[in-house]
């Protein structure tokens, strides 16, 4: 077929798929080949349509076309085989038996043979290889996942897994300039021409003084032509609704019109017309730009529920397509010069304690912040004073059947219209909706259990003058709750992907949401239950936002892509397409980037470690601040409601209030506040603020709830941190470290048992030294490998004593092995282990570890403990394995000769060879964000690769302090931030945090072993990336603030160590962190013991901070660094 008559089939797919033919199309995409719907085929294998899944897959594979083909059909009939066996039904299972797997056996006769023995079992899950498997539902979705695999990785569906990128109705286009190109060659053309077939050419009759017909009239006919225009076809033709509409969205919700305006048409893309079908109803177009996925739909599904008759009056007076027209200057409520206006002048820096996700600033008390971090915490924050008025930790306050998980991110903070109540969105589940009454009381009011999964973005909304909550999640939904009660009112269901962000809105009486998804699409839902208006794609097609200028007259969007690709756009509501494209992005963010408007006039974003500003009417970007240094990549940003302060978070879990001249004199007000801070004392319970200034007053004075109600004292909160777990309101108070300076603050040491909780895992067998050790991604299991090649797995199991059935030192776990008694142990052929570098890694769902003690590399079974297969016989020996975050099937593989391997195991084969350190690799680290690898040596030497092509970019030696011997062979250790930026360093004369972006290590964030100090052996961040846990030759512990490296808190060996053994025989070697349990860590010794750290519960975290001013640090403690000497010597 040529290469023309295959395009031909791809715009007939695309025609079928919108007219919604959809036994028709799946029949084309089978028969010719061309294109695999995998979204197709998903829904058939959910649905356990066997046959149909089969008869799909024939027309692009056969069984014995090659191992994938074959593993594919395999897995289907094995999984249609065990339902039957299921359901007892064993005649079936006979039938597929001999009919459908028989076939497999001439290429495995032993599994044919295993598989038979099923029918003999009165559960096959006897059968220890299935005694995981679920319901019938997980188990087809789990098989789903490596179908999905297997057919990307088939070469027979090369180039047919992604479809053209289509605009929409792309052969109705080419049709209607077909048609227009006849028209103009017409020898008497009309400018209404009567269109009544597509079988032969056009031609216009001769003019004999009869009325055209209204193109209205005429299914076949869509808007009405500009004279001498062609109109175009009607997205539908002939498939018409009767059911006459709600109130339209406008356009996209352009403002309604008394003036009926002709849409035109000629060349360009088949829409519905205006005014003959509500030009609110109409599929936008997709921005050319935007490459589509799947079919680019013209969603003629929710068309064709909602249009209007056919026959409506032309004089009828609609909603058309119509874009308010927006002059320089024009509906902007105050003058605002660019860019002198601009809020740039860094004027507040303050520290959460955690780092910010999300801002607010109160929409009538305009100094007043809200923020969310990264651990669940709440603030809200007085900029004009500087002072936190409330702390508030994450919390489940009444839901049953909800736990604490301690690993929980707020995704949104944000105020209702009038500032009495503000929502947190959480990334479990649960939203929590408080009650502000001024000053410091906050008060709980709703808690809502609102989504399976995360709860990605929350708003306010005022439908039917009711106050509402509307959320969306991972569930990909979107619902609306009575704010008053939390009584469910709607829920959305339309999107295929987690729904990313909501934008409430209304134009004239229409209220209306907009809503993004992962995969891109936006989508438009009016309040009620007829499903979504807008289906369409965003710039970037992943993570996007929404938002309107001030005066609700212009809409923005901003996305960045999986890429790095960042984009602000402006949308034509009336097209639905974009109108402008703003430039001036970093060719690749670093981050998802966030972005704010302000006074109708200006847009910012974060980017480039610095906040970008634009002209609302001018592409260019305007100007670009980095507020002073120290952002992050991507820096969280939020403007108040006047546009005069900037909140933008920091690095070091800080945030900076930028200002404009207007804003500074609003901060100057609160500085006249009179405030006597030697007056202030533990025993004053509600300090009293003086009147405040004028101008301060107010600005109050629009809410009841003024400054002056406050009675909280106005002194920062000293050495406050997330790690604080009460949950009532945290009032600011005057403590020890603020009020006495002569009382200086203590290293926290720990030198008995009764300081800490710590247990000795149960061992029943002898091994010599751990190696490597790590917890399971579950959190209720410690894998260990041993010196001599023996894995050791210890799992804790539910109980009265541990609800959770997480790991934790109250209890016990039980050292596990499976019922066939067999050890998971490593290759050791002619290598010795005990002078081998072992090292292993983890799949993401615990399924699997690989792992090697010096000679070939195993991959295990975490079930069974059964060896899956070996491969890479040394040498060379692999030292270092990381898997890539985004495929369980390529893995990063450091070996002995300094190289590193990028190896695909499903193919076996090594895709590529990066060379550039000169000893052994001792340390990978994966960050999906950046899209790189950070690998470290024993040479000392740092080196940062590109994950797409493998390039190496950044390289940079250890400076190792003068004067410091080390051995030849010293382990340098690496681990990724939390934020997927910055890295931990980790070397046996120092700790380091570099940013992958610059190669760079930041003066604060190095601590140096002071001389007297014993070497590091291992170290790593908490799973929150606020501590770092390091371990020692001496046999201690020490735990730094990662935000500064600053030592918090010492543990002795003689707190966990029996008296009778010696820390000069006795010591770690390395070191876990709880993947959920900030606090919580694990050892493993030279002694092959393995132990687990946890504070004591009444105290709840491990020391405290040096003091700190504003959370910064403090004169009080001097610096650590390269000259800097143990603190705990003071």
């Amino acid at each position: 077929m040529s290469s023309l008559s295959r395009e031909l089939v791809f715009l007939i797919l695309q025609f079928l798929d919108e007219e919604k033919f959809k036994e028709t199309v799946h029949k084309l995409e089978q028969e010719s080949g061309f294109f695999f719907n995998m979204k197709y085929f998903e829904d058939e294998v959910h649905s356990g349509n066997w046959d149909e899944v089969e008869k799909y897959l024939s027309g692009f594979t056969k069984v014995d076309d090659n191992r994938y083909s074959m593993k594919i059909f395999f897995e289907i009939r094995k999984q249609k085989y065990l339902e039957a066996l299921d359901k007892h039904d064993r005649s079936k299972a006979v039938d597929i038996l001999v009919k459908d797997l028989k076939v497999f056996a001439t290429f495995n006769e032993e599994l044919f043979k295993e598989i038979t023995q099923l029918l003999t079992l009165e559960n096959f899950r006897e059968n220890e290889q299935l005694s995981k498997y679920g319901d019938t539902k997980s188990a087809r979705a789990i098989m789903l996942v490596e179908l999905k695999k297997l057919i990307e990785a088939n070469p027979l569906f090369r180039d047919k897994l992604q479809f053209p990128n289509l605009k929409n109705s792309r052969l109705r286009t080419l049709i209607n300039q077909s048609l227009n190109w006849q028209h103009q060659l017409c020898k008497n053309p009309r400018p209404n021409p009567d269109i009544k077939t597509l079988f032969v050419d056009h031609s216009c009759g001769q003019p004999n003084g009869a009325r055209a017909p209204s193109p209205a009239n005429n299914p076949l006919l869509g808007s009405l032509p500009k004279a001498g225009g062609f109109p175009p076809l009607g997205a539908h033709g002939p498939f018409q609704p009767t059911a006459p509409v709600p109130a339209p969205l406008a356009g996209w919700m352009s403002n309604p019109s008394t003036v009926t305006h002709p849409a035109v048409s000629g060349g360009g893309a088949i829409g519905l017309g205006a005014p003959s079908i509500p030009a609110a109803l109409k599929h936008p177009r997709t921005p050319p730009t935007n490459p589509s996925v799947d079919y680019p739909s013209g969603d003629s599904d929710h068309v064709a529920k909602r249009t209007r008759p056919m026959g409506i009056s032309d004089e009828v007076n609609l909603p058309v397509n119509v874009l308010p027209v927006s002059f320089p200057g024009h509906g902007h409520g105050q003058t605002f010069n660019a860019p002198d206006d601009l809020p740039k002048t860094v004027a507040r820096s303050l520290n959460q304690g955690s780092s910010p996700m999300s801002m607010d600033f109160h929409p009538v008390q305009q100094t007043l912040l809200l923020v969310g971090t990264n651990v669940g915490d709440v603030g809200l924050w007085e900029v004009g004073s500087r002072e936190r008025l409330v702390l508030r930790n994450f919390k489940v306050w009444d839901l049953s059947g909800s736990r604490k998980d301690p690993v929980v991110s707020v995704n949104r903070v944000i105020w209702s219209p009038d500032g009495s109540l503000f929502g947190v969105a959480y990334s479990r589940h649960i939203v929590q909706i408080y009650s502000y009454h001024g000053g410091d009381d906050v008060r709980q009011h709703l808690e809502i259990d609102a989504h399976v999964g995360g709860v990605n973005d929350l708003a306010f909304s005022n439908p039917n003058k009711q106050l509402c909550v509307i959320t969306c999640g991972d569930d990909k939904t979107i619902k609306v709750w009575d704010a008053a009660t939390g009584t469910k009112q709607y829920t959305f269901e339309g999107h295929e992907a987690p729904v990313y962000s909501v934008c409430p809105h209304y134009k004239e009486n229409i209220q209306f949401i907009f809503s993004t998804a992962l995969d891109g699409k936006i989508k438009a839902w009016l309040y009620d239950n007829l499903g979504s208006r807008v289906d369409y794609e965003a710039p970037g097609r992943w993570c996007t936002t929404m938002a309107y200028s001030a005066d609700g007259t212009r809409l923005f969007s901003c996305g960045t892509s999986k890429e790095g690709e960042s984009h602000i756009v402006e949308w034509n509501e009336s097209e639905g397409n974009v109108k402008r494209s703003y430039l001036g992005f970093r060719k690749r963010s670093l981050g998802v980037v966030q972005f704010d408007t302000t006074k109708n006039r200006f847009l910012a974003a974060g980017d480039d470690f610095s906040i970008k500003f634009w002209d609302m009417d001018n592409v260019q970007l305007l100007t670009s601040i980095d507020a002073d240094g120290g952002l992050p990549a991507s820096p969280r940003i939020r403007f108040n409601k006047d546009g005069t302060l900037l909140a933008v978070s920091a690095n070091e879990n800080g945030i900076k209030i930028l200002a404009n001249s207007d804003g500074l004199r609003l901060l100057r007000s609160f500085e006249n506040l009179s405030y006597d801070a030697s007056r202030a004392s533990e025993t004053v319970t509600k300090p009293i603020i003086s009147p405040i200034s004028a101008a301060a007053a107010a600005a109050a004075a629009a809410t009841s709830a003024g400054l002056a109600d406050r009675n909280a004292s106005m002194v920062t909160i000293s050495g406050m941190n997330g790690d604080a777990r009460n949950m009532g309101d945290v009032k600011p108070r005057i403590n020890e470290e603020s009020n006495d300076k002569s009382k200086i603050w203590k290293l926290t040491e720990i030198n008995e048992p009764s300081q800490c909780r710590s247990l000795r895992l149960p061992e029943n067998l002898r091994v010599n030294k751990i190696s490597r050790l790590i917890y399971t991604n579950s959190g209720n299991a410690i894998l260990a490998l041993a010196s001599n090649a023996i894995h050791l797995l210890w799992k804790w199991q539910r109980s009265d004593r541990n609800s959770t059935g997480k790991a934790t030192a109250n209890v016990s776990p039980q050292l596990w092995q499976p019922s066939s008694g067999i050890l998971m142990t490593n290759d050791i052929t002619d290598t010795n282990p005990e002078e081998a570098v072992p090292c292993f890694a983890l799949s993401k769902n615990d399924s699997y570890v690989m792992s090697a003690s010096g000679g070939k590399i195993s991959l295990f079974n975490m079930m069974t403990f059964k060896t899956m297969t070996t491969f890479m016989p040394p040498p060379p020996a692999a030292t270092f394995l990381a898997f890539h975050p985004q495929d369980n099937n390529i893995i990063a593989i450091g070996m002995d000769d300094s190289t590193i391997q990028i190896y695909n195991v499903r193919v076996d084969e090594v895709k590529s060879k990066l060379k550039g350190h000169s000893k052994r690799i001792t340390g990978l680290a994966f960050s999906h964000v950046l899209n790189v690898l950070v690998s470290s040596g024993a040479d000392a030497q740092l080196c940062v690769w590109n994950s797409d092509g493998w390039e190496k970019q950044k390289t940079r030696f250890l400076q190792v302090p003068p004067g410091r011997t080390t051995t030849g062979q010293s382990d340098t250790r690496v681990q990724f931030h939390q934020d997927q930026i910055q890295f931990l360093v980790v070397h046996e004369t120092q700790l380091a945090i570099y940013e992958a972006t610059k190669l760079e290590c930041p003066c604060p964030k190095q601590w140096v072993t002071p001389e007297s100090s014993a070497p590091i052996s291992h170290a790593t961040f908490s799973c929150d990336s606020q501590l770092v846990y390091a371990s020692f030759l001496d046999a201690t512990v020490r735990v730094f603030s990662a935000q500064n490296l600053r030592l918090r808190c010492r543990i002795n060996p003689s707190s966990y160590l029996p008296a009778n053994v010696s820390s000069s025989n006795v010591h770690p070697l390395v070191i876990a962190a709880h993947p959920q349990e900030s606090n919580q860590f694990a050892l493993g010794l030279s002694d092959g013991g393995v132990h687990v750290f946890e504070p004591l519960e009444s105290e709840g975290k491990w020391g405290v901070p040096p003091p700190a001013e504003n959370g910064s640090a403090s004169s009080a403690a001097p610096p650590v660094g390269p000259s800097g000497s143990d603190q705990a010597q003071r």
